[in-house]
């Protein structure tokens, strides 16, 4: 690590330690797919995922493994992805009917053989929702702008439709995530015109810097700016892995906005790394109305922003990695190559930011920072996530413990000590707790968020 990047790491560790400006976090209590918070039923909704059509994804994503690992995670309702997509679109009409209102389940057929490879205390019902992640590259002002956007149907009719008109406009074959020469306001009118009734859009990643609405690097410094007169017909933003709400809250103008949070999972197993929290009835009406008026709306569960690839500025060819206030100490360029450094997302936040972090707009929801359960395991062996060993032990703990969302947020620590190991228990108490170590990422390097120091690991554990 740079000494830049030590500094950085320093700058913002007060996060984990500034209790009284983090939200309350209710009890969470897992039974199956569905959550309770206080007295209340909830559910999970991970709605921005890609298939295996999408560059740069998994072959495993299908709408089988998709169902599987959504069981794993303990997830209710999860975005198709890649509606577009000719050959996607085709296997969700082939594989996929209609459940409650709005969503989708897979044939009986289909779901049985599923869930013989889901662990027994893990099975669940699945639900799919129609959606697609679209990128707009257009030329407004005076920048090209690069905005991604989610879209939503309610029905196989009507996102044919949308199909059909993106179809006339640009290429939907080669990549599950089109890109489109299309102005964002105009996509936004193809939504809501040949869409019709119920089709919704929601920004994506907000402030990712190459590829969002409020991205250093060719966004606009307002949701208004991006789509103009139809800008009232935005009712939700998502924040992205590089920020959470706490940051987004320092932005004023962002209160009139419901803000949620989704994996953007390019493999089944990254699904849940970020999730919204709803009390809901199950159906797609249910669940957008929750967006637009907080009623049902319970929050998110969140990745750390400082895991995100895009939090801190640097240059990573350099190594070199700062926070907002070295940024400009070195006027934006790397010391090393002189070259513009890329700027993360709390950089662009505090430019924006029309007040101090730690107060709550009324619109805000309660929202929880995790690490995933591989990753907890991988810290405690010392091997990769995607080791052999830590997979031996992620499924025996998903096998004995249940879906790994009720592990990291409500299972009783008597029960996980019972049934693991002390190590582990103590690492889901400090996770709870929200006493990590934060290593941030930055210019496209993901950050690692870890919850032991070396000379406390016992490399016997598990």
């Amino acid at each position: 690590m740079s000494e830049g990047g030590s500094q950085a790491e320093a700058n913002i560790c007060w996060r984990g330690q500034e209790k009284s400006s983090r939200p309350d976090i209710l009890t969470l209590a897992l039974y199956g797919p569905v959550f309770f918070i206080g007295y209340s039923m909830k559910y999970l909704a991970d709605l921005h995922i890609h298939s295996m059509y999408s560059r740069a994804t998994s072959r495993d994503c299908n709408l089988e493994n998709l169902s599987l690992w959504a069981q794993k995670k303990g997830i209710t309702v999860i975005g198709t992805g890649d509606f577009t997509h000719p050959a996607w679109f085709k296997e969700i009409k082939d594989k996929l009917v209609p459940a409650e209102q709005g969503l989708f389940k897979l044939k009986d057929g289909i779901q049985t053989r599923v869930q013989k490879l889901v662990p027994r205390k893990c099975q669940a019902e699945t639900r799919f929702m129609l959606s697609v992640e679209i990128s707009t590259i257009y030329k407004k002002g005076d920048k090209t702008r690069k905005v991604h956007h989610i879209i939503f149907a309610p029905t196989i009719a009507q996102a044919n439709k949308i199909r059909s008109k993106l179809n006339k406009i640009g290429n939907i074959r080669s990549d599950g995530r089109p890109i489109l020469g299309l102005d964002s306001r105009n996509l936004l009118e193809i939504v809501l015109e040949e869409g019709g009734e119920g089709c919704y859009l929601i920004p994506a990643h907000i402030w990712t810097p190459w590829f969002s609405v409020l991205g250093s690097k060719s966004g606009f410094d307002s949701i208004e700016e991006c789509y103009d007169d139809l800008s009232d017909h935005i009712f939700a933003l998502e924040t992205g892995l590089s920020s959470d709400p706490l940051m987004n809250w320092q932005v004023k103008h962002l209160d009139r906005y419901r803000l949620v949070s989704n994996s953007d999972a390019h493999s089944p197993s990254k699904l849940g790394r970020e999730a919204n929290v709803l009390n809901t009835d199950l159906n797609y009406d249910s669940i957008f109305n929750a967006f637009k008026t907080g009623k049902g709306y319970g929050g998110t569960l969140e990745f750390y922003p400082e895991e995100g690839k895009y939090h801190l500025d640097g240059h990573r060819a350099c190594q070199k990695r700062f926070s907002p206030k070295e940024s400009k100490k070195h006027k934006g360029l790397c010391p090393v190559c002189k070259k513009p450094l890329t700027l993360g997302v709390l950089y662009r936040v505090e430019e924006l930011a029309s007040r101090k972090e730690g107060v709550r707009p009324k619109t805000a929801g309660d929202f929880q920072s995790l690490i995933p359960l591989k990753e907890i395991i991988s810290e405690i062996v010392s091997v990769g996530p995607n080791s052999k060993r830590v997979t031996k032990i992620y499924e025996d703990y998903l096998d004995k413990l249940g879906p790994e969302l009720k592990i990291l947020t409500s299972l009783s620590i008597d029960k996980i000590q019972k049934q693991t190991d002390s190590l582990f228990a103590e690492a889901i108490t400090r996770l709870r707790e929200d006493k990590v170590i934060r290593e941030a990422g930055y210019d496209g390097e993901f950050g690692r968020i870890k919850l032991f120091k070396k000379n406390e690991i016992n490399k016997k554990n598990l």
